[in-house]
């Protein structure tokens, strides 16, 4: 990706290193030769501090441990690192987590994203930044085609809603204070991301593994309900060309939606049944409703302007992530080099 070469030696600050796909964004950026500054809590599982401490990431950034919440623990770090570029992850991301702590999610959501915002704000070094949301945040009327980037944000469950609160405070920094200093803030709203080293409760792909490795049959609680799924190197890798072409052309600044192309948004017993195949060893589902709170049925991104702007194309289609993420599980399980194993997926999604 010839984005990449845009980081060499430059300051980055990334909220969230020690999540899923920050973990994953780290080793992009290590492998561009960016200097890493990490800020987040631990790992929220601990499957994830070991999967950090496995590949060695904490060993070649700066990392620090602290809460977006806490706005004067996050100006010290922002004054520390002094970044160039800002990528914003840190939130607490799961829906059914977010009915058990509303509070907790809005704080993090929105305040930690706000601030985020005013650090930049304050900040003299930062050029260029990304704020991560969600594909969740618009009005989801469960139809069958995808939403475009101007429809409207009005997320229906506290995590939902706490990421559209996010896109507008976004939206209202941008206008009141980074228009006039030139600095570039735009957001993505990503799909949802399977790959390896996801040890999250309540995702579909990190409780199939966890069923398959003990030899349990798989529960899935909405088999019917259709996703955009896509591999993690996906969004990291748009989320990347999007903070270093808006340095360049500030007509790039906005919200972007980052998805698959319509053929891998299948629904949650489409993708059990990829992944079955894909591990093998018998493994197996069923239907299992828990009688949880509510979840939408339907939901596809519109991609166009990303494909359309920028040139973006998938990469790897839903078989193919699958694959992946059964690969790095299974050489998890068997105690090998995980580092070595990430380096060679992210090689082969360069090519």
């Amino acid at each position: 990706m010839d984005d990449l070469s845009f980081y060499k030696g430059k300051c980055v600050l990334l909220t969230g290193h020690t999540g899923f796909k920050g973990m994953w964004l780290s080793l992009l950026l290590l492998r561009a030769g960016a200097e890493v500054t990490g800020f987040s809590l631990d790992a929220p599982t601990a499957g994830g501090m070991e999967a950090l401490t496995r590949l060695g990431i904490l060993k070649e950034i700066r990392d620090v441990r602290g809460d977006v919440r806490d706005l004067a623990v996050l100006q010290h770090a922002f004054r520390d690192a002094r970044p160039a570029v800002v990528f914003h992850l840190a939130a607490q991301p799961i829906v059914r987590t977010s009915y058990r702590q509303p509070v907790d999610t809005f704080a993090s959501n929105v305040m930690g994203t706000v601030n985020t915002l005013e650090c930049i704000r304050i900040s003299d070094t930062v050029r260029s930044a990304l704020i991560v949301t969600t594909d969740k945040v618009y009005e989801n009327k469960e139809w069958p085609w995808g939403y475009r980037e101007n429809e409207p944000l009005m997320g229906y469950d506290p995590y939902s809603a706490s990421k559209s609160c996010a896109e507008i405070a976004v939206y209202s920094y941008r206008q009141s204070f980074f228009t006039a200093r030139d600095v570039r803030v735009s957001t993505a709203r990503a799909g949802n991301v399977i790959g390896g080293g996801d040890f999250a409760p309540d995702r579909i792909i990190p409780d199939c593994i966890r069923a398959a490795v003990r030899g349990q049959t798989i529960d899935i609680r909405n088999p019917h309900s259709t996703r955009p799924y896509q591999h993690v190197l996906e969004p990291l890798s748009v989320y990347l060309t999007i903070a270093a072409r808006q340095t360049a052309d500030a007509g790039l600044v906005g919200a972007w939606n980052v998805g698959p192309d319509d053929a891998d948004c299948v629904t949650t017993g489409e993708l059990a049944d990829i992944f079955c195949r894909a591990w093998g060893d018998g493994a197996y589902w069923q239907t299992h409703a828990d009688g949880g709170p509510h979840e939408a049925h339907f939901l596809k991104l519109d991609c166009s302007k990303i494909k359309s702007e920028l040139g973006w194309k998938p990469r790897w289609h839903i078989k193919e992530a699958v694959e992946k993420t059964v690969e790095w599980a299974k050489a998890w399980e068997q105690g090998v080099d995980m580092r070595a194993v990430s380096e060679e997926q992210i090689r082969a999604f360069l090519m």
